[in-house]
């Protein structure tokens, strides 16, 4: 009889599961020394108008990779629910939607909107991480999929942080334009939909 036949797990229940997952949190880039200076105050002007702007490329991805994802799954109820992560991001009728609330972040910091939305300022980096993500999403299982965006667990623990830190640390930054981080927060299901991701 080989190694393998004796090695089979039993599956973990669902509150392990998330145990575990929720584990995963210590390597989110809350913990990267950019976003601890940042959270700390330590960023000039010019590096948090980078920050935005590289962020953004990202932030114009994701209703992308949702929609690749939605492409490759067969299960239509999966599909009613992950579609709300378009709509989110997109926006429909009155909601402006969150890539329209990070162009107004993008202001606040004293970027012009053509600024960010030219995305002259996008790093190649950035833009090669994005797309390699995008990708990814196109070539894996919807299952591998959406577990790669599973870091919005461990996301409204950071954008209250920046509700937290920026108005004593970067005094400049107009609050107005801070709403992308505030619709990121949980909010009672009856008065929200799944929030900008």
């Amino acid at each position: 009889m080989g190694i393998a036949e004796n090695t089979q797990l039993a599956p973990w229940g669902a509150e392990e599961f998330e145990a575990k997952l929720r584990e995963k949190g210590t390597s989110y880039h809350i913990y990267h020394p950019f976003h601890v200076m940042m959270a700390e105050g330590k960023l000039t002007q010019k590096q948090l108008q980078g920050w935005v702007a590289n962020r953004f490329y990202y932030q114009i991805a994701i209703p992308v990779k949702d929609a690749a994802i939605m492409s490759n799954c067969p299960d239509v109820a999966i599909r009613r629910e992950w579609i709300q992560r378009i709509i989110d991001h997109d926006g429909m009728g009155d909601d402006m939607g969150g890539i329209e609330a990070w162009i107004g972040l993008g202001q606040a910091v004293g970027l012009s909107r053509e600024d960010v939305t030219s995305l002259k300022y996008v790093s190649p980096a950035a833009r090669f991480a994005v797309d390699a993500y995008v990708n990814f999403a196109r070539r894996v299982s919807w299952q591998e999929a959406i577990a790669s965006s599973l870091t919005e667990l461990f996301a409204p623990h950071i954008h209250q942080q920046r509700l937290d830190t920026w108005p004593e640390k970067y005094p400049w930054v107009d609050p107005e334009g801070m709403k992308y981080f505030k619709y990121r927060l949980p909010k009672p299901a009856a008065t929200c939909s799944t929030g900008w991701k």
